[in-house]
């Protein structure tokens, strides 16, 4: 079992940055994957960025080259920085991590609001 724990969430304007962090309760070394997801009302949660074993990195096409997502192996903690943030950047951002197992796991989320 993996506990996932997101934090940076808040209200920024349009154009601003944050940095949103995700605290993992074990190592997450090893992984199948690990990243970020978010999700607007009636809407289905849909990727943000991720890695992949492997050395593999995806990002969403609307958040390329303004997002940039990173881990610190030793405090076991994923990050996402945020830059030039966009209304449409508003959702509750997600943290999963899948295990070599096929294990998945969620954080329960933290809220974006982009908005002057």
């Amino acid at each position: 079992q993996v506990q996932l724990v997101e934090s940076g969430g808040g209200l920024v304007q349009p154009g601003g940055s944050l940095r949103l962090s995700c605290a993992a309760s074990r190592s997450i070394f090893r992984f199948a994957a690990m990243g970020w997801y978010r999700q607007v009302p009636g809407k289905e949660r849909e990727l943000v960025a991720r890695f992949l074993s492997g050395g593999v990195t995806n990002y969403a096409d609307s958040v390329k080259g303004r997002f940039t997502i990173s881990r610190d192996n030793a405090k076991n903690t994923v990050y996402l920085q945020m830059n030039s943030l966009k209304p449409e950047d508003t959702a509750v951002y997600y943290c999963n991590y899948i295990d070599g197992s096929g294990g998945m796991y969620w954080g329960k989320g933290t809220l974006v609001t982009v908005s002057s």
